[in-house]
């Protein structure tokens, strides 16, 4: 009983140090608008009030927050550093709520992490489709580049390659990623297709997260690929493919994202040759997110889409 007390009492102490969130409002209003006035007619509180607020967070912390010079409010060091943790704080809590508000009182709210270019161009313009067959769910998209670890991060499922499926975690492939060539007209000055030899002295446009394309590509024809990392590097499929319709380089990207810019003109394919990677696009999911009402639709609408989509490049 005397240890159950005393741990009670550690807790009740330590929460005595946290901050409310009024106490940061006040905190951060004041920070910005350098006067507990101000900062009142900003928070629409009256000025004692966000006195009050800050003086009880100084007692609090037990620490000085802010020297009164001239009527003003000028930030001490530590209030300079705990600024920045007070509106991170206050942002993360505002993002928390917006995510709660988007479940609009039903639970057909589906979490989505997806590799940023798919997310853009493939999944984004098909939604209005699904949508169309199940009307009340909703989707919750965030791009993300790094596998998912679903213990830890609020997400229902990923659409990423399947090498990047996390343990205990169930798999729906989705499409194969074909990598094609393609650079805009100009930058082949007439040429058609090119050979590797051809393509390994133009310049050739890098992806940051996938740095080994090239090297894959030129090791796929058999080539020395030493030479072949050379050129501007972006983070995302969609700028590489902006960057070669601007003609900075000769790109390798999936077909599937260049298939606008290609029927548009702005790209062109630069090689006849293909490289299917060995991971396909995957629906990636914890076996949890079949209980949420409209998932498994979602999961069966999707493979069909890869297929279909998969099925017409094929025959194209």
């Amino acid at each position: 009983m005397v240890m159950r007390i005393a741990h009670d009492m550690v807790g009740i102490m330590r929460y005595a140090y946290i901050p409310t969130i009024s106490e940061l409002h006040a905190f951060c209003a004041c920070a910005r608008a350098g006067s507990a006035t101000r900062a009142a007619s900003e928070l629409h509180l009256t000025q004692s009030a966000v006195s009050r607020a800050l003086g009880t967070l100084e007692d609090r912390l037990g620490v000085r927050l802010f020297h009164r010079v001239k009527q003003r409010l000028v930030l001490s060091e530590a209030g300079r550093a705990f600024r920045r943790e007070a509106d991170r704080i206050l942002a993360d809590l505002g993002q928390a709520s917006m995510t709660v508000m988007a479940f609009g009182g039903h639970t057909k709210v589906v979490r989505l992490a997806v590799l940023p270019t798919f997310a853009k161009i493939w999944l984004a313009p098909r939604l209005k489709a699904f949508r169309a067959l199940v009307p009340d769910v909703t989707f919750d998209i965030v791009s993300r580049l790094e596998p998912v670890d679903f213990d830890a991060d609020p997400f229902d499922a990923a659409i990423q390659r399947s090498d990047m499926r996390p343990a205990n975690a169930e798999l729906t492939p989705l499409m194969e990623e074909r990598l094609v060539v393609v650079a805009a007209p100009g930058l082949l000055a007439g040429r058609q297709a090119l050979g590797d030899e051809e393509l390994a002295r133009l310049p050739l446009l890098q992806q940051t997260t996938r740095p080994t394309l090239w090297l894959d590509w030129f090791r796929d024809a058999g080539l020395d690929a030493r030479s072949v990392l050379r050129g501007d590097r972006f983070e995302h499929f969609d700028m590489v493919i902006v960057a070669a319709a601007s003609g900075l380089g000769i790109a390798l990207v999936p077909e599937m994202f260049a298939e606008a810019e290609i029927a548009a003109g702005r790209l062109v394919r630069a090689s006849a040759r293909q490289l299917v990677v060995a991971e396909p696009y995957s629906l990636i999911y914890p076996p949890r997110s079949l209980e949420i009402d409209g998932f498994a639709a979602f999961r069966d609408w999707l493979a069909g889409s890869g297929q279909e989509g998969m099925a017409r490049a094929t025959s194209s």
